[in-house]
């Protein structure tokens, strides 16, 4: 294997990069240690991204090498993979964690780097040969990899890579979307021909590769990849049955494609795209920056709202083709199709180890994903309808909002009545309003409990206090009642007790 080496490259990182790393390259001089920094970090500062996630390479056992790191920064050791000697230093700086992952390196650089998956994370600098600054850089690159940097593709590093690791064969994909690169041709037939290993891959591995790929504002091409692939049936099987699934005239798309497109709507209304212009669409459409932190929100494991509500927006309709009948004059319906779906959705992500929150949450906005279409009427909803919505959504009330409009753009697609829209995304605004401005109507403060209707009326605990409880905030939402009397005086009448 020839040694490519190339002077000089602009590079670019954070100052506190630069620092951790000619602290780290002053320590292991001392302990006359070689050590390489690799992989995506040396990726994206030769293209100019930032990525806390520093892969360093080092000749000797990277598990103990690490721990003294770490007593030496003051920092925290992780073992990653004791086996194969990986671990992870975590140190906590001013902009955030950096992560220093150190592996033993496997023969020589150019020998390791000809064991990575992909050309462009098979750079390596010498961390010995570092300037201070960091501003230039000499890469060893024996695979091409910076051409292919150049030409923002995704090449396997050997016709072997995805049978050597099959979780590989996403994480070509999920790099491309990431990146906005593509994925070679050559490396595409490799993924085809070796898809079926993907069922040996960890469901661990596989739900934080495809969350990655739905964190990218190009999940939508994404998505259409792996299926083009053969990937996205191998792990998600029950998206199968919507492919050719045939739709009412007013869609557009069969279940399939619609449930894609939906992705792809999401990406749209969350304004993921810069190049997205504010046009018919998307100018009715409630947003501002503190809905972008909204669906920013961290829910588990490093997984975003905005992750789970593409989850949503790709599984809503799963349910569809079970669910399908046609009635005598041809109308097709898909009766329950909501609950059913979200029963799908809930198995299929226990099986790729979710966390119970973020299952819950994707069922709930499967669940209700119809019943936002079901608020937009001639008047605007009553403040009881948009108790009960928020109360039945729970912690996804807003999530399920964009899910809905997400599903009538993917609906109607080039045929999208924009007056029907605009009622639409004005509905949503004004529920929205009433959520941010007036909390206390939607969501009311107690005026009794269960305790004092026990104590003043006699009645047993059991459900019929929670039944009269729900009646009280309802009826405070809607404005019909203000005070504790006046609730006390619902519950008898209620009960037919006016004494």
């Amino acid at each position: 294997m020839i040694k490519l080496t190339r002077d000089m490259l602009t590079f670019s990182a954070p100052a506190e990069a630069t620092s951790i790393l000619n602290k780290l390259r002053e320590f292991l001089i001392e302990r006359n240690i070689d050590c390489y920094v690799v992989g995506g970090f040396v990726r994206d500062g030769l293209i100019g991204r930032i990525n806390t996630d520093i892969d360093v390479a080092v000749a000797g056992d990277a598990t103990s090498i690490a721990s003294e790191v770490a007593e030496a920064f003051d920092a925290r050791m992780v073992p990653l993979d004791e086996v194969n000697q990986v671990a992870r230093v975590v140190l906590i700086k001013i902009q955030g964690h950096w992560h220093l992952d150190f592996a033993t390196l496997r023969g020589s650089i150019e020998e390791d780097l000809g064991n990575r998956d992909f050309t462009i994370n098979a750079i390596a600098i010498n961390l010995a040969e570092s300037k201070e600054g960091w501003s230039q850089v000499k890469v060893i690159d024996p695979l091409g990899g910076c051409h292919d940097l150049s030409r923002k593709l995704v090449r396997a590093v050997s016709e072997g890579s995805f049978r050597q690791d099959p979780a590989r064969l996403i994480r070509a994909v999920r790099l491309a979307a990431m990146l906005n690169f593509s994925v070679d041709t050559d490396t595409e037939a490799l993924v085809q021909r070796d898809c079926k290993l993907l069922s040996k891959v960890s469901p661990e591995r596989l739900r934080d590769e495809l969350c990655c790929i739905l964190e990218t504002a190009r999940a939508y091409r994404a998505l259409q990849q792996l299926d083009h692939v053969g990937l996205l049936e191998a792990f998600m099987p029950e998206l199968t049955a919507t492919k050719g699934a045939t739709q009412p005239k007013e869609h557009y798309w069969d279940v399939f494609d619609h449930s894609l497109e939906t992705v792809a709507a999401v990406e749209r209304l969350l304004r993921e795209k810069n190049e997205d212009r504010v046009d018919d669409i998307l100018a009715p459409v409630p947003w501002s920056s503190e809905m972008a932190q909204y669906f920013d929100q961290e829910v588990a494991g490093g997984r975003t709202r905005r992750v789970l509500l593409k989850m949503a927006a790709l599984l809503h309709d799963i349910a569809k083709p079970a669910t399908k009948t046609t009635e005598q004059d041809g109308r097709m319906r898909f009766l329950g199709h909501a609950k059913q779906g979200a029963e799908i959705a809930v198995r299929l992500m226990e099986r790729l180890r979710f966390s119970k929150r973020e299952i819950k949450m994707v069922q709930l906005m499967i669940e209700q994903h119809l019943r936002p279409g079901y608020l937009v009427r001639e008047e605007m909803p009553s403040n009881r309808a948009i108790y009960k919505y928020f109360r039945d959504t729970a912690d996804v009330g807003i999530d399920t909002l964009y899910l809905g409009l997400a599903d009538h753009l993917a609906a109607r697609g080039p045929m999208l009545d924009l007056a029907q829209w605009r009622a639409h995304a004005d509905t949503t605004q004004y529920i929205l309003s009433k959520w941010f401005q007036e909390q206390k109507a939607v969501v009311p403060p107690k005026l009794i409990d269960g305790h004092t209707l026990i104590d003043k009326l006699g009645l047993t605990p059991g459900p019929q206090i929670g039944e009269l409880l729900e009646m009280v905030r309802e009826a405070q939402a809607a404005g019909e009642i203000h005070t504790a009397e006046e609730a006390f005086d619902l519950v008898k009448k209620r009960l037919g007790n006016n004494s």
